[in-house]
């Protein structure tokens, strides 16, 4: 019975819950509120709670509502599902807010959700934000931020504070916004859009009654890790290493980036790289990286078979064995066993002991554990630097870092043959070779010998040793020989290097080749050259260069025979010199010239003056301006052409420019020119512009002007000319008449006295062609004896040869006295003997005319070729007046003196 009250009760209680439940179900309401919910916090939201065990839909899974309120405000809302067989199990939510929780108290309100029935909410609060009635605080302090997030600060002032300002360092007002919550709290919001390698203050800015009050935080701006590029290797297949790229810094040195591969700490993280010990097998098999900051985490994977990535470790203990002139073995050691079973591949890297340069960088050798390499074709003499580096031939990877260098020196050998050319010089030929390097004497070279004979008589040589690069020879220009050089050091002599001369006419200095030369333009100080194949090239060419004024300074290059093309530099080229360029085909013969050019590796200006002196011809209204060839010593570029510029002085304009492009012209014409002064100016046109610029001035007359010019000056010169005539006859006119017109002297006739004792020597004239006989009488010049003071002339002082009575017309002897008496009856009056037939008679007479003054005459002359036969009067001849016949008749302002003999012929008296 009591059982069966139990059982109703229990019934009708079950009936009136279902009852209530299908109630609140229609009403929208689910009864399946959270269970045991819990809230923390530290720098986010964590919510837990569990199910109603009691919810008849928990087995069909239900969703729960999360919504977060800041200051009333809801902020936050989100879904929360649990399925099925999560059903039972505790629940947990963790949420971060973007405003720290010391700033203000933050709501969660959480309910469950089925079929669009929900239950009721249950609310769980934070504490509310920190108390700051005392002091001025700035929150979040320290945290870490990612570029391109969006940051919140708080600022929390103290009970009676007014707010100034709040902002982040470096940040203007386009990326800060300023928000206030409450009477006390007011919010910052930064759009952060850059890292910085230090931490970032925010300020807080205050007024008080007493003072302004700065408080701040700090802020870590930076990315979460990025790193990508894992590559994994082994080296002794008994570990793993790892290396990979870091994508970008973080730029968070409070949040080092922590590394880990398989899970295994990396100590090298930092520097990219991880080491693991792991048992290296074949296959492949995936390598993952976990970076992780406190911004994020990245996992980076490599998936590789490691036994087919060997990066060996370094060679040990280089060393170098069996050194010979042009061989030597290298050995060296692994310090890894399993390197004894693999298939090694090894380079030598060769280099110069001095120079450092790379003489073998790749002289590989193969084989399984491989610990030597042997190097050949070494110079004899020669100090050499090696290094060696290793990697897997099958599955290469990667070579292996280089060993430690060893050095060592070859021994010496035999030079190694020279390199030979040759100058022609007229019948001289200079044999030329060059100094051998040091890594081509193998030695110290004591000396040259040099080997010369006709190609027709090879075993007549004639032998000469040198110890310079240079041999000349005087050979016979009709005759082919043969030229022999070789070097010589301790260990012998070099093989011979052989040149051949050819036979060539004696009038041609290099052998019959002509070829046209060309021009050629050098670059960056060098020329680049190039030409056309030759058959008769069997052993390649020769090209050779030297100064063109200068063709002692030869040097020469030899190019294979499958190459056209050579690069010519030279340490003695310089700018502005021209250099001659030849290009020999290289045969068994002679070499034979294929081209010849000319050129400046830098062409240079020309120096102003190039054409001085410069001449200017006027031909009617033109001016021809002409110059001498230019010397190729002057030219310091090529000449293209020349350009004349014509400048009228007068309004100093250019009239006009004449130009020519042919280097070979020597004049310019300025043609149709008015009369007028030019300045003319000759340059000459190179690649480098106008230059040589050489100045003339020039004055273009009309041709009237010119002739009226020409009269004038012929007329000044004629007039002056007259006037120094005639001062010069007047200042000398008594000497100039005397030479031209010599006056005879009048005689004075006294009394005709004849003494008995005294001999007459009278001159007949035959009475047939004569009326009367003329006495003359004759003085020779030359006579030493002077007359008396008193004007006579007396026997005693003549000394000369008297012919017989009537002899005539014959040479008397020699007189010594410059003068001789005269019969007063013999000398006629100036009339009669100016007008006597006689005087016809002397016709042979040779002497000076008489220079006569009015009171005095003198007598000097040669002898004669014809004399007379005197008679002398007893009491001689009486001058009018005494004078001195050795005097000089001079005229006292005269510079000149004129002497003279004079001749003078009396007539006779008729018996």
């Amino acid at each position: 019975m009591d059982h069966m009250i139990i059982t109703w009760l229990l019934l009708d209680l079950m009936f009136c819950m279902s009852t209530q439940a299908g109630n609140d179900q229609a009403n929208g309401v689910l009864h399946c509120e959270p269970q045991n919910v819990t809230l923390n916090t530290s720098d986010q939201i964590l919510l837990t709670w569990k199910d109603d065990p009691s919810c008849p839909a928990a087995r069909n899974g239900l969703i729960y509502e999360l919504v977060v309120f800041i200051a009333d405000e809801e902020v936050h809302h989100e879904d929360f599902a649990v399925m099925p067989h999560q059903i039972g199990l505790t629940h947990s939510w963790n949420w971060k807010s973007h405003l720290a929780m010391e700033c203000a108290s933050h709501l969660v309100r959480l309910r469950s959700r089925y079929n669009n029935h929900t239950s009721l909410w249950k609310e769980v609060q934070t504490l509310p934000g920190t108390d700051n009635s005392k002091t001025q605080e700035v929150y979040p302090r320290d945290r870490m931020f990612e570029v391109g997030s969006r940051a919140t600060f708080c600022c929390i002032l103290p009970v009676g504070a007014i707010f100034n300002k709040m902002y982040m360092v470096g940040y203007n007002d386009s990326h800060m916004k300023t928000t206030k919550i409450s009477n006390q709290t007011y919010i910052l919001t930064v759009r952060l859009n850059r890292p910085a390698k230090r931490c970032t203050d925010v300020i807080c800015e205050t007024n008080t009654t007493q003072r302004t009050q700065v408080n701040g935080a700090c802020a870590y701006i930076g990315y979460p890790p990025d790193d990508r590029g894992l590559q994994c290797e082994t080296r002794d297949l008994q570990s793993v290493e790892c290396h990979w790229t870091e994508g970008r810094d973080t730029h968070l040195f409070k949040s080092p980036t922590v590394y880990q591969l398989l899970g295994s700490h990396c100590a090298d993280g930092s520097m990219r790289r991880c080491k693991v010990e792991v048992q290296v097998d074949a296959g492949e098999r995936n390598w993952t990286l976990t970076a992780k900051n406190d911004l994020g985490r990245v996992e980076v994977t490599d998936r590789a078979d490691l036994t087919k990535r060997v990066h060996m470790i370094t060679p040990k203990r280089l060393m170098a064995l069996n050194v010979n002139a042009r061989n030597v073995t290298l050995q060296w050691e692994w310090t890894v066993q399993q390197y004894s079973n693999l298939n090694i591949t090894c380079q030598v890297k060769v280099s110069h002991g001095d120079t450092n340069t790379i003489l073998c960088s790749q002289s590989e050798s193969t084989g399984v554990g491989l610990q030597y390499a042997v190097l050949t074709d070494l110079i004899p003499h020669w100090t050499y630097n090696v290094t060696v580096r290793c990697g897997t031939a099958q599955h290469f990877w990667k070579w292996s870092d280089w060993s430690t260098s060893v050095n060592f020196l070859t021994k010496s050998d035999v030079p190694d043959a020279l390199d030979v050319w040759r100058q022609v010089k007229g019948n001289q030929v200079i044999i030329l070779w060059k100094v051998p390097l040091a890594n081509q004497s193998h030695g110290h070279i004591e000396d040259y010998e040099v080997t010369w004979a006709k190609t027709t008589e090879r075993e007549q040589q004639n032998t000469a040793l040198v110890l310079n690069c240079s041999f000349s020879l005087s050979l016979n220009t009709t005759e082919e020989y043969i030229v022999t050089v070789t070097a010589r050091n301790m260990n012998g002599k070099s093989s011979p290097s052989t040149i051949t001369i050819p036979s060539r006419k004696p009038e041609t200095s290099e052998g019959t080749e002509r070829v046209s030369t060309s021009w050629i333009t050098g670059s960056n100080g060098t020329f680049h050259l190039s030409w056309s194949a030759s058959p008769a090239a069997s052993c390649g060419y020769i090209v050779d260069w030297c100064p063109t004024l200068r063709q002692d300074e030869v040097e020469w290059l030899k190019v294979p025979p499958n190459e056209t093309t050579a690069k010519i530099f030279s340490k003695n080229f310089t700018d502005g010199v021209r250099y001659s360029v030849s290009v020999y085909a290289c045969t068994q013969a002679a070499p034979v010239l294929l081209e010849r050019r000319e050129g400046y590796v830098s062409e240079k200006r020309i120096e102003d003056s190039l054409f001085d002196p410069l001449q200017g011809k006027q031909q009617n209204s033109d001016v021809v301006i002409s110059w001498a060839p230019i010397n190729l010593t002057e030219q310091s570029a090529f000449i293209r052409g020349y350009v004349l510029y014509c400048l009228d002085v007068s309004n100093n304009n250019v009239v006009l420019n004449v130009s020519t492009d042919k280097p070979e012209d020597t004049s310019l014409t300025a043609r149709n020119l008015n009369f007028s002064s030019y300045l003319f100016q000759v340059k000459a046109q190179t690649a480098v512009g106008e230059c040589g610029t050489t100045p003339i001035t020039f004055t273009l007359n009309s041709l009237t002007d010119n002739l009226v010019k020409s009269v004038v000056i012929i007329l000044v010169t004629v007039f002056i000319l007259l006037t120094l005539m005639t001062i010069l006859c007047y200042r000398h006119w008594t000497c100039i008449k005397q030479k031209v017109y010599p006056p005879i002297p009048k005689p004075v006739l006294n009394e005709w006295v004849t003494s008995k004792d005294q001999k007459h020597y009278p001159l007949h004239v035959d009475q047939d062609d004569r009326s009367e006989a003329d006495v003359v009488a004759v003085s020779e010049a030359g006579c030493d004896s002077v007359a008396p003071d008193n004007g006579y002339v007396s026997p005693e002082n003549m000394n000369c040869s008297q012919t017989p009575n009537h002899y005539y017309n014959h040479p008397l002897g020699k007189c010594t006295s410059p003068l001789f008496p005269l019969s007063s009856t013999a000398i006629p009056s100036q009339s009669r003997l100016s007008s006597s037939p006689f005087r016809n008679v002397f016709h042979n007479l040779s002497y000076v005319p008489v220079m006569k003054t009015e009171d005095q005459w003198s007598i000097s002359g040669p002898d004669f070729q014809e004399t007379t036969h005197l008679e002398r009067s007893s009491s001689g001849y009486q001058p009018q007046n005494s004078f001195s016949p050795s005097e000089t008749m001079e005229d006292p302002g005269s510079p000149m003196s004129c002497v003279s003999t004079y001749i003078l012929l009396p007539q006779s008296h008729s018996k």
